[in-house]
């Protein structure tokens, strides 16, 4: 059974948190069965320019774990990736708010990427930008903690999504 439309991963200017958390959610699905295995994962800002690299110290965060997004450059978040999408993440409650006010219709399914995770800890995942490296992999590691609660979220959505 394919599972129509993408996984979006969104932050401030696409080039930190969302393409780490677009890489970390692809490789744990890469693990899973069908239908989620074969679930594309993309990543966006909401104030993105186009074609901007990776910060190297997200670059550096994501090699330490095996992962390489060296060659991943900026997006903006459009309509059309809203449109296309079956879940959208985002890193902040203010990138939450943003794709409420300024998308008509808003997306349906819009959540914080540590929503799921269990208990009253900070749902958030705050902008390394600038930091040092011990800063982005502290982000990682929040991404990281709340994968096993997305990919559950994710087995109920295709459960009872109609094709």
């Amino acid at each position: 059974m394919a599972v129509r439309g993408t996984i979006v991963t969104v932050c401030t200017a696409n080039i930190c948190r969302s393409p780490m958390a677009a890489a970390l959610l692809q490789h744990a699905l890469a693990a899973e069965r069908e239908p989620l295995r074969s679930l594309k994962v993309i990543s966006a800002g909401v104030a993105a320019r186009t074609g901007v690299p990776a910060s190297e110290n997200s670059v550096q965060a994501l090699k330490k774990v095996g992962l390489d997004i060296s060659r991943h450059r900026s997006q903006p978040l459009t309509r059309r990736l809203m449109d296309d999408a079956l879940v959208i993440f985002c890193m902040t409650e203010s990138h939450l708010a943003m794709i409420q006010v300024q998308a008509d219709p808003q997306p349906e399914n819009l959540f914080l990427f540590r929503q799921f995770l269990a208990g009253a800890g900070d749902k958030e995942i705050g902008d390394p930008y600038g930091g040092p490296l011990r800063v982005y992999e502290a982000a990682r590691d929040e991404m990281v903690e709340a994968i096993p609660s997305l990919v559950a979220y994710l087995k109920t959505l295709i459960a009872r999504r109609p094709e």
